[in-house]
């Protein structure tokens, strides 16, 4: 037979085609309309261009920029024009794309004697906007690895040349653009010409590369600045140049030369250390400050920096007491309710805010107070028996998704606060032009944790993964700055070791399910690692809330 079945998941059709056609041509046939211009398509839940050839018969679900799939290949196609761009406009510079700040991506350009100017972004982005009028074509070509690692580096690419040095692959795919080659990591849009919308602007010393909204295809006039935020990555930044492991090749270099125990040590070393300097400052603060607020995303850490930071406030003599916000949840009949019309119980209605700040009030001016708990099993609040005072060496710790929220504590002197704000901001990058994205870190963790400890396959938390975010997006992230500071909680070492826990859950994923694309991609990036065992971890680690063998108890 010279014709395969095609079944189109967009328009609920199948029909017969000739073999060898292109994902293109079936998109026309079928007459697919997206809210944007389709640039590619999984094909049995797999990711491929639209250039890719149909032999067997195939589903497929067509996508666009409104998919997080398809908007990281958008993301990816705009840092290969900023390359080019960047390349053909002052040749001896380096972009290095280093992390997300800002709604953005923050990157620098480096060499000797360039200073980033208006006049260089003006030409920058002159030469950007000329080549996406070009509509020129991103090609992708597969060839050996060990040559891709010689290309990288006679090009000067020298953390691309020492990662694919240690790949075990035998061929890799990479990227041309008018006479440039690099590797994304993932498949990009057909041709700079889908690439009708990016804003490349001055942010600090360097630039801030934004991209439109998924909802609505359009860039805020405005940058919401981030200044604590963008602090914590500058300090991690000097400090993994300084251990010389900028980059995942380096990472991989000192794990091939035994160096990963004392990596361990040393990343370890530093959140003790800055754990310790909180603490003193919240020491300092003392005598007015009696209230600690502990907010973060999902899979942060957030529950064993509070307890390591309760044993560093013991060592310098005071008392923390933990008290839950989970226990001031309104009784369930009260609980507000979603668009889908389920109860959201990340929604600040679903805490009894009165009761929360009458209760801390009432415990800073030294009065008793009867403390609820709440029970989730049947919905409804009690309360324990006798009561509770808080003593002069004594301070409230108090951790939550609202803790950064001033709607939470509306009724309590700004001066008895103090805030603080955890997330896995992810220090290591792949390569020069490929930072690795935080919230893929506190996924994998997520995911092991998930696993290990409450019954739910990596299946189930892609599937949770969404609706997580879109309540971090909501409640948690747009109160970060008003942290008095951020602890950063990642550990230069821990994709390494959660390598080994995470891809054999990722490999359990069928084919059959729509998370399978999404898992592909997990694993292609983690096959960029190499594994770095567990056993050196200390039992207080962040990590031990993930992985296990904690000396907390959780």
């Amino acid at each position: 037979m010279n014709t395969i079945e095609i079944i189109c998941q967009n328009c609920d059709e199948r029909r017969e085609f000739p073999k060898g056609i292109t994902l293109a041509e079936v998109s026309r046939q079928f007459n697919i309309k997206l809210k944007y211009p389709v640039l590619g398509a999984l094909v049995n839940n797999k990711l491929r261009e639209l250039s890719f050839d149909l032999y067997k018969p195939k589903t497929v679900n067509f996508i666009d920029f409104s998919h997080n799939i398809g908007y990281r290949m958008y993301v990816r196609s705009v840092y290969f024009l900023l390359y080019a761009a960047v390349k053909e406009v002052i040749p001896q510079a380096l972009l290095r794309i280093d992390h997300s700040v800002s709604k953005g991506w923050y990157a620098e350009l480096e060499g000797e004697n360039i200073e980033l100017n208006e006049d260089l972004l003006k030409r920058i982005r002159e030469r950007m906007v000329e080549m996406v009028a070009a509509d020129l074509p991103f090609t992708r070509q597969e060839i050996l690895t060990a040559e891709a690692a010689q290309l990288f580096m006679k090009n000067g690419q020298m953390d691309k040349a020492e990662l694919f040095g240690r790949r075990h692959e035998m061929y890799t795919s990479v990227y041309g653009l008018n006479g440039f080659i690099n590797y994304f990591y993932g498949y990009l849009v057909p041709s700079t010409g889908y690439l009708t919308l990016y804003d490349i602007r001055h942010y600090y010393k360097g630039l801030l590369i934004r991209v439109p909204d998924p909802e609505n295809f359009e860039i805020p006039p405005a940058v919401t600045h981030q200044p604590k935020l963008f602090k914590v990555f500058r300090e991690h930044k000097k400090w993994i140049n300084i251990l010389d492991v900028p980059f995942v090749g380096n990472l991989n270099k000192a794990t091939s030369e035994k160096r990963d125990t004392d990596l361990i040590k040393i990343s370890e070393a530093l959140h003790e250390k800055r754990i310790a300097r909180i603490a003193d400052k919240i020491y300092r603060w003392y005598d007015k400050v009696k209230i600690v607020l502990i907010s973060g995303p999902s899979s942060s850490g957030k529950t064993t920096f509070s307890k390591r930071l309760s044993i560093q406030l013991m060592v310098l003599g005071l008392k923390p007491v933990q008290i839950s916000i989970d226990n001031y949840f309104v009784d369930r009949e009260h609980t507000p309710r979603d668009e889908k019309g389920e109860y959201d119980f990340e929604s600040l209605q679903a805490i009894d805010i009165d009761l929360f700040n009458e209760n801390l009030n009432d415990l800073l001016i030294g009065r008793e107070v009867r403390l609820p708990r709440f029970d989730f099993n049947s919905g409804r609040r009690s309360y324990y028996n006798g009561t509770f005072k808080m003593k002069p060496d004594q301070v409230l710790i108090i951790e939550g998704i609202h803790g950064l929220n001033p709607d939470l504590t509306p009724h309590i002197d700004p001066a008895r606060k103090f805030g603080i704000f955890v997330s896995a901001l992810t220090q290591i990058s792949i390569d020069a032009q490929n930072p690795i994205s935080s919230t893929d870190n506190r996924l994998f963790r997520r995911m092991v944790r998930d696993y290990r400890f409450r019954g739910y396959s990596a299946l189930e938390t892609l599937r949770r993964w969404d609706s997580v975010r879109n309540g971090e997006e909501k409640n948690i992230f747009p109160f970060q700055e008003n942290a008095d500071v951020m602890f950063n909680s990642a550990l230069l070492y821990e994709l390494a070791v959660l390598k080994t826990y995470a891809e054999p859950l990722l490999k359990t994923i069928p084919e059959i399910e729509p998370e399978h694309a999404e898992a592909l991609r997990l694993m292609k990036f983690l096959s960029y690692f190499q594994p770095i065992s567990s056993r050196e971890i200390p039992p207080t680690s962040i990590l031990r809330e993930f992985l296990g063998g904690s000396s907390f108890i959780y």
